[in-house]
This record gives structure tokens, C-alpha cells and sequence, in this order.
């Protein structure tokens, strides 16, 4: 199959390019290397140095033995978004290219608007493209677990049956976002139904659990073809920031009690579900939904799963509990579905503790660049638009008896 990412230079774009060039599928893509700006706007870089791309497609043109085709440019540009795909005419796209943080999304007014801009219009020029360049190609739209919000009933992949006065549908799950990031997935997520059901096109909106890990298997031993590990509160993701905190000797930062639950799985289980998705497509006028993730967590439960991983490789790891600098409940309801990527033949291949193991290992050789940017640990990123340091409320360095 031929497949575009769009977002190819970014942690999940990067690995996936591997993931499928080593099962025989040809990929192009795009980037504007926002990611690569936005890490340093917030004063961190990579944990895992991140090589330029002239490097990277060497590197991997190397190992697979084939080119990525790959043009520089934005999707709001939409001359160059449509001349690209009509060019190459992939049966799937894969659209990774959004800004994805829900902190950055919150620092101020300016952050805000870039963030819905970005993300809503760069994706409704996708679904444009597609109908005038490439329309029998199958959009892979990455949207998030967290635009369902944490309701207290069970939820759905996407949709569920209602009865109202004595009347029943089949309607969308409502949506209850947490951040002006996950807002703006919420409208991808609208205006893509909508460009299914009205021009015939074929999506799957892939509601992403927290991804986590350091490298797939598909990248070999050569530093060139890992991808990119963030850190920093706006980029890092909770497994990912422990374990970068954790070989430096940093407390973990556990925001609140930790009893935020959320759904989670290792990047190499990521990049099966998506490749599933995309060996599969829905037929056309089909817009369909996957809840992608392997186990749900509280923050706290992967905390001291790291700590307890560390202390097994010899690291002292403590935890502490600073203010929580978001909005959101404590300690709450959370049982999603997660069917339809099994049912197509999903089979997680790493637990998570074998997964923080491999990353820890991983990390240790870089702990000398964590640590030159040691002072962004602590977040300082406020829903309330403010810019203050959290504090810590206890310190915690024995995992309670269960």
C-alpha cells in the first residue's frame, strides 16, 4: 500500500515510516518540524537526540533498502497539501500533523487560537484534499481518548444507542474535552463524520491512549532511526517524563493523588493497532471510531510501577505529589471499550513493566542530556492561565501495601 504521513518527523510519524517500510508499504510525508520549535519554545529538547532529516532518510533509506518520499511544508497551505497527494496518490493518509499538547494549549490567549487554528484548519484541508486529489484514499485521522473527557458511565467507540421519549438512535458519545488541545480534536473528530457522510469519504478517528516508550523494534541500533522522546510538561507524556525524571534522580511528578486514570500502551503497540487500521479500511461514506489503547492506569499505579522498576536496575526513585496545575477530577469513573482493533486482530506484545524496564535502560545512556534541562521538570503551565510553579504537597517514597 502506499501511505502519507503527514507529521513524519514527529515521535509517532517517525516510527511508523519504519514500522511499515519493514512490511513492504511505500511512504511520503510531510513536515514543517513544528515539534522540533515548540520543544525549545518551552526551554527542553529531546531526551534522545533527534537528527536532521537529510540524516534520517539516509539512515533509513540504509536500512529498508527504499526512499521515503518527503516534501517540507504545511497543511495550511493547501496548494501544497493538494498538489502532494494527487502526486502520489496513497490508498491511505495518516494525520499526525496537529500540535498535541494540552498545557501548550492553555499558557495564554495567543497559544489558544495557534492551537484550534493549527489543528481544525490543517485538518479540514486534509479532508478537502482528499475529496478533490485522492478521494478512495482512507484517512487515519490520530484523534484522543481524551475527548471523551472522564463521564461516570461506561464508554463507547465513538457511538452508542439512545432512547429519549421512547425513541431510540445510534448518536455520537458526547464529547467532554479538558483542554483547548483536546477541543480542537473534538472538531476534527465533528468535521470529519460530516465529510463522511457527505462525500462518501472513508476515516477511522483513532481515540489514542497515552502513548509511552523509546524505541520499536523496526529501528535497529542505529541512533539515527530513533524517534524523538519529550520530557518537558507540554510534550512529555506521564510514562514518558517519569522515566526521563526517574535516571536522573528527580522526583517523579505526580500531579494530585494521582488518581487520574487514564488508557495507555507502549509505542510498538501503537504503531500494530495503526497498521491494522490501515490494512483494514472501512468502505466508503464510513467513519468509524477505535478506542486505541492496551490497559488503563491511574498516574499514581505507573508512578510506583516505575519506581519499583527502577529500584530493580538500581535507581533510587522517589515520588512526590506536587498541586495539581490542571483542571480536572482527582479521582473518577473510567471503563472504555476497546473491540474493534481486537476484533481485528490487535495482540499487545510487551507488557508495561517490560516496556519501563527497556526505556529506563534506554534513558540511562542520555541521563547527562536530561539533566541539562533538569529545571523544566516542575510545571508551571496553569489552567487558569497563570504561570506559577507547582509545589509539593507530600512526598511519598514506599508504594502503599495494596
Amino acid at each position: 500500500m502506499k501511505v502519507f504521513i503527514a507529521g513524519i518527523d514527529g515521535y509517532l510519524g517517525w516510527a511508523l515510516a519504519q514500522y511499515l517500510a519493514a512490511r513492504g508499504h511505500k511512504v511520503a510525508g510531510n513536515d514543517m518540524f513544528y515539534r522540533r520549535q515548540w520543544v525549545e519554545e518551552v526551554g527542553s529538547h529531546s531526551a534522545i537526540p533527534v537528527y536532521s532529516l537529510p540524516e534520517r532518510l539516509a539512515a533509513f533509506r540504509a536500512r529498508f533498502g527504499t526512499d521515503i518520499l518527503f516534501r517540507e511544508g504545511d497543511l495550511l497551505d493547501y496548494t501544497f497539501l493538494k498538489s502532494f497527494l494527487a502526486d502520489f496518490q496513497p490508498d491511505a493518509i495518516v494525520h499526525f500533523a496537529e500540535m498535541p499538547s494540552a498545557p501548550y494549549s492553555m499558557i495564554d490567549q495567543a497559544h489558544a487560537a495557534f492551537t484550534q487554528h493549527n489543528n481544525v484548519i490543517g485538518s479540514l484541508n486534509v479532508l478537502w484534499a482528499i475529496k478533490e486529489a485522492c478521494p478512495q484514499a482512507h484517512l487515519i485521522k490520530l484523534g484522543t481518548m481524551g475527548e471523551y473527557g472522564t463521564p461516570n458511565v461506561d464508554i463507547p467507540e465513538g457511538f452508542f444507542e439512545v432512547e429519549f421519549r421512547g425513541r431510540k438512535d445510534v448518536l455520537p458519545f458526547p464529547r467532554q474535552a479538558g483542554s483547548f488541545y483536546h477541543w480542537s480534536k473534538v472538531h476534527d473528530s465533528n468535521n470529519t463524520m460530516f465529510a463522511c457522510r457527505i462525500w462518501g469519504l472513508r476515516a477511522t478517528d483513532i481515540m489514542q491512549g497515552v502513548v509511552f516508550g523509546t524505541r520499536i523494534d523496526e529501528m535497529g541500533e542505529d541512533p539515527i532511526l530513533r524517534s524523538r522522546l519529550d520530557f518537558d510538561q507540554c510534550f512529555g507524556t506521564a510514562v514518558n517524563r517519569f522515566c526521563c525524571q526517574a535516571v536522573i534522580g528527580h522526583p517523579l511528578t505526580l500531579y494530585g493523588r494521582g488518581g487520574q486514570t487514564r488508557g495507555f500502551l507502549p509505542l510498538r503497540d501503537s504503531m500494530q493497532c495503526l497498521t491494522i487500521t490501515i490494512e483494514n479500511p472501512p468502505k466508503a461514506g464510513e467513519y468509524r471510531v477505535f478506542n486505541q489503547f492496551e490497559e488503563c492506569y491511574t498516574v499514581e499505579e505507573l508512578a510506583y510501577l516505575v519506581q519499583e522498576v527502577g529500584s530493580e536496575i538500581g535507581l533510587n526513585v522517589e515520588i512526590h505529589h506536587y498541586d495539581n496545575p490542571r483542571t480536572e477530577q482527582d479521582k473518577h469513573y473510567y471503563n472504555p471499550d476497546r473491540n474493534h482493533l481486537i476484533n481485528l486482530g490487535y495482540q499487545p506484545t510487551h507488557d508495561v513493566r517490560a516496556e519501563v524496564r527497556i526505556m529506563l535502560q534506554d534513558l540511562l545512556q542520555h541521563k547527562a542530556r536530561i539533566m541539562e534541562k533538569e529545571d523544566i521538570l516542575v510545571p508551571d503551565i496553569r489552567w487558569d492561565g497563570s504561570r506559577r510553579r507547582s509545589f509539593i504537597i507530600d512526598e511519598q517514597r514506599v508504594a502503599p501495601q495494596s
